[in-house]
């Protein structure tokens, strides 16, 4: 397999386990979270009241996915939507004082998790990934900037 490819398929793999993996952690320690649910969690816990707009462009999740993640989060009574006052079309998310309780260990069963995925991974080795991630992530993104204002 090329390399490039390699790339792309280890990348969907690793976004595939780890999410399925950290809903398992979260499921044996009676966490009734996704892992995409987490996200949102942990975006809102981080920045405090957001609208769904903001919150989808954080987390790089289309809108209609996070309607849906928010209204779950919604109905298990961790989050509520509130209109803003200065235009009612627009919602801001905020956690409850329940979705406020899971914050701590919620947010440590996450980092535990991912500190035994790369356990045995040098610092260096992890920073170079961070860095390398990062720059196919601006790729993209410069990609997309310049495609959309192609001339013919």
């Amino acid at each position: 397999m090329i390399l490039v490819k390699q790339v792309g398929v280890y990348v969907n793999i690793l976004n595939c386990r780890l999410k399925k993996h950290l809903a398992e952690v979260f499921k044996k320690n009676n966490v009734n979270l996704t892992a995409e649910q987490y996200l949102v969690m942990d975006t809102l816990w981080n920045e405090g009241t957001l609208t769904q707009q903001a919150i989808s462009f954080i987390i790089q999740k289309d809108k209609n996915s996070v309607t849906q993640f928010i209204d779950n989060l919604e109905k298990k009574g961790l989050v509520t939507r509130s209109v803003a006052k200065e235009d009612r079309r627009v919602n801001n998310i905020v956690v409850t004082k329940e979705g406020m309780a899971l914050k701590d260990s919620t947010k440590q069963l996450a980092i535990d998790t991912m500190n035994k995925a790369v356990a045995g991974i040098d610092e260096q080795d992890l920073q170079t990934f961070v860095t390398v991630l990062k720059k196919v992530c601006t790729n993209i993104s410069d990609s997309d900037k310049t495609e959309g204002n192609l001339e013919l």
